[in-house]
């Protein structure tokens, strides 16, 4: 009788202490699932007046910019970035923007297709992503012919956009599309050159490139004024509507940690620093004083947002998220 009872006894414990080990078992975690590693951002929409404005990424790449700005020092870039928790080499976005204006599908600026290497060449795909295919767009606005900005243009030696005209300064074709310059440009800038010339090729070919002049009225609401110094044709466009207004910079700034708060700062890849300088000053300016929105190729995607004046230079301010219009 005894024995039975430690018996029982001796059960009770061991079924106590399993229930309890059961309790404290950690349960299983999924921690070990691998880290995504990327963001996917594609496009972004907003309205200026009735004018639809598409913000397409083409992707980022990282630039040494503490190397490439000029009248400053790395050192100095180097503190002046570190004041927004960002460091060289930085990511750069490279932005192009879709305007729809109701009649006219206008694209300004194509990315970099396949000439900047495997982290950009994705403004296709974003348009695609945006809702419209490349045959749809009926113009293309170049800023410059800077291979970020043409390489979209061409896919192989046909046209990635078969029914658009292509159009962009006159000093700036006749600059990138010279076979002379091309010869006699340093060995590293040569590429620049062949770059413009493989993009815009097969709309030469076609007759669908038309340069224009300077300050020109290129359809109903969206004009191109002259921002020669970047490159000898660099332009930026106007976009109104309803009193509303847009403009896009192209490759007025680069950095804008460093070049809002010292508009004076300049870039390796300017061909006259000089104007540039002047060009972004002017265009700070006229942003800050009449707050009209502003598009950035090389803003942190969507690069939208404007400008307030602060002190000698200027304070950026990013358009507040709207996840749908």
């Amino acid at each position: 009788m005894k024995a039975a009872s430690l018996l029982r006894t001796s059960a009770f414990v061991l079924v106590a202490a399993c229930a309890a080990t059961a309790l404290w078992t950690p349960t299983a975690t999924y921690a070990a699932a691998p880290l995504a590693k990327e963001t996917a951002p594609a496009f972004y929409r907003l309205m200026v007046g009735d004018f639809e404005v598409t913000a397409l990424s083409d992707g980022t790449v990282a630039l040494p910019v503490d190397q490439l700005l000029t009248r400053t020092t790395p050192e100095q870039v180097k503190k002046t970035l570190a004041r927004s928790y960002l460091q060289s080499p930085l990511e750069t976005s490279v932005n192009g923007y879709l305007i729809n204006t109701g009649e006219k599908l206008v694209l300004i600026d194509t990315g970099a297709g396949g000439l900047f290497g495997p982290t950009l060449g994705r403004l296709a795909a974003n348009l695609k992503a945006a809702g419209y295919q490349p045959e749809q767009v009926d113009e293309i606005y170049i800023t410059h012919l800077h291979p970020d900005h043409v390489g979209g243009l061409a896919a192989g030696d046909k046209p990635a956009f078969p029914n658009a005209t292509v159009r962009a300064d006159q000093r700036d074709a006749d600059f990138w599309l010279s076979q002379a310059n091309m010869d006699k440009a340093p060995a590293d800038s040569k590429g620049f050159f062949q770059g413009a010339v493989a993009s815009l090729n097969p709309y030469i070919a076609a007759g669908k490139f038309k340069p224009f002049d300077g300050d020109t009225d290129l359809v109903p609401g969206i004009k191109a004024k002259a921002a020669r110094g970047h490159t000898p044709g660099h332009s930026i466009f106007v976009a109104e509507s309803k009193g509303q207004k847009m403009v896009f910079w192209g490759d007025l700034m680069h950095v804008a940690a460093v070049q809002f708060e010292n508009p004076s700062i300049t870039i390796q890849f300017d061909t006259d620093s000089r104007p540039a300088a002047v060009q972004r000053r002017r265009a700070y300016a006229e942003a800050a004083m009449q707050g009209y929105l502003v598009g950035g190729a090389h803003i942190s995607f969507p690069g939208v947002g404007r400008l307030r004046s602060q002190g000698s230079g200027y304070v950026w301010l990013p358009v507040n998220y709207v996840p749908t219009r």
